[in-house]
Formats: structure tokens, sequence, C-alpha cells
């Protein structure tokens, strides 16, 4: 296993990869800002310090298995993915191009380390279900890991799947709620409330962590709570802010599937320390 990224190294690593975002999606001119750069504390953890994986060898039968039932929030996972060796850093430059391979939404086909495509809200988690499920069935040690969004908790099939990984014990199992509290059309609770989310999911036989999900001392903790849990599945809400660290985005529903212009991105940028020349640069040299 890769040597662990400490809480210091790990903020250093967030910072890098919402830098990722910020250029890829302004190049591409499209995608998604909001949710990608909510998730971005939790996704750093699990790439940077918790999961057994392998990037450079993707047949690796003992590494863990990783989904993102959001699949929209593709300039995270591609950033993840690249930062961690999946592929070169500055493929990021092509995202959503024709001549590039990263796609809006993750294709297996198509991305080296991808486990399945997604991209249809609501189907992660059964995904991640049946992963955990064959692995208890082999006897295999390894982990699943699913992040969803808290907008695609209003389908069904979330609740069919939460059931279902209650009934059959799968402690291999660990969902992040990335629990910001908007989705596109608006606050989560206006579109079709999902409070008290946690009881539910108490009501549904999980067991329930709850933190702030940009404190990676509390990130940290959840996940190695998960790890030792016996029984039953573990759900992470991590409380985030749409939009994380780049001011005029904050708490603004409306950046949920928007890219920044240009001009933006060198105000954002700007606030993350860089700028789009000196940042692009560096990714075309990586």
């Amino acid at each position: 296993m890769r040597e662990k990224l400490n809480v210091e190294q790990l903020k250093s690593k967030a910072l890098e990869i919402r830098r990722n975002i910020i250029t890829m999606l302004t190049y591409a001119g499209s995608g998604h800002s909001g949710g990608s750069l909510s998730s971005t504390d939790y996704g750093t953890a699990l790439f940077f310090n918790e999961m057994n994986i392998e990037p450079k060898n993707l047949n690796y039968k003992d590494r863990d298995l990783w989904f993102f039932s959001i699949g929209h929030v593709t300039p995270l996972i591609y950033s993840l993915m690249a930062e961690a060796g999946y592929f070169p850093k500055n493929d990021l430059l092509l995202f959503r191009q024709f001549q590039g391979r990263l796609e809006g939404h993750p294709c297996k086909k198509h991305v080296p380390g991808i486990e399945v495509s997604a991209g249809s809200l609501g189907q992660g988690l059964s995904v991640a279900v049946g992963a955990a499920l064959g692995s208890k069935l082999d006897k295999h040690k390894r982990r699943v890991y699913v992040v969803c969004g808290d907008g695609e908790l209003q389908e069904g099939q979330i609740w069919e799947a939460a059931m279902s990984a209650a009934h059959y014990k799968l402690d291999n199992l660990c969902a992040f709620v990335d629990y910001n509290k908007l989705q596109i059309d608006g606050n989560v609770e206006d579109v079709m409330g999902i409070h008290p989310l946690g009881d539910k999911f108490r009501a549904f036989n999980w067991n329930v962590v709850e933190i702030d999900g940009h404190n990676f001392e509390e990130i940290l903790a959840a996940l190695e709570k998960a790890r030792n849990f016996k029984g039953r599945p573990t759900v992470i809400l991590g409380n985030t802010i749409m939009g994380k660290c780049v001011s005029f985005m904050e708490n603004n529903h409306k950046w949920h599937g928007n890219p920044p212009s240009k001009e933006q991105a060198a105000i954002a940028l700007a606030e993350l320390g860089t700028t789009l020349e000196d940042w692009t640069k560096r990714l075309a040299e990586s």
C-alpha cells in the first residue's frame, strides 16, 4: 500500500485538487463546480490516506473498490485519479473535449481505473452494495466506498439499497453523503426534504457518523470508525459547503452545474493561491 499523507499533506493536496478543478472547468467551458469543490476534502482523504489502491496496477486483486454515485463531479474524480497516478495530469486540460478521453461522466471504457460507468443519480449505492455483497460472498477483505449527494437521496432506489446493505450486514461498505444542502434546483429541503437524515439512516439500521466534511481530523476519525464497526454498513454524513474555498461559489446552487469564465477563474485561482496561467503550465508539464 502506498504511503499515507498526514493531515497537513492532505490539506495541501486538497488545495492542488481544487486548483485542478477550476482550471479544468474553465478550459472545458462546461461541467459541475459546486459538488466537485464540496466533496474535495473527503475524496482527498479517501485516495491519499484511506484506500488500498494501486493506480499503476489496475488489476490489483486486493484493491479497495470506490464509486461516485454523483457521477457528474468528474472534475474532482479525474483530479483525484490524476494526482494518484492513474493517468498523466496533462489529460485534465482536455476534460470534456473531443480530443481528450475524460468525459463529463465517468466511463469505464475510456478511463483506466473507473470501475463502473456512472451518471444516473441514485444508482451508485446499489452498485456499491452489490460489490460489497460480492466481496463478502468471496470472503475477500477489501472495503467498498461510495460517495453520494444529498439531492440524490430523494431517489427511492437509494433507500432500497440502504435496506439491502443493512439486511446483509455489509460492514465492509462505507458511504459518504456530501451534505451541502443544495441541488441544481435550489435548497434540498425545498425541493424534497430529507431531514432528519441521520435518523433516516439509523432507522434503516446503518451506523451513522456525522461530521464536518471539510475537517480532515474528523474525516479520518470517521473513516477509522467505519473500518472498525462490525455488523452494519456505515454512512458518514459530511456537512459541507457547495463551492467550498471559492467565495462567489459558496452556498450558491447556481454553481451546481456551471463552470467559471476565465475572468471568474482568475478570481477563484487567486483565492486558491495561484493563477490560471501558472496552474495550466503546471498541469501541461505533468
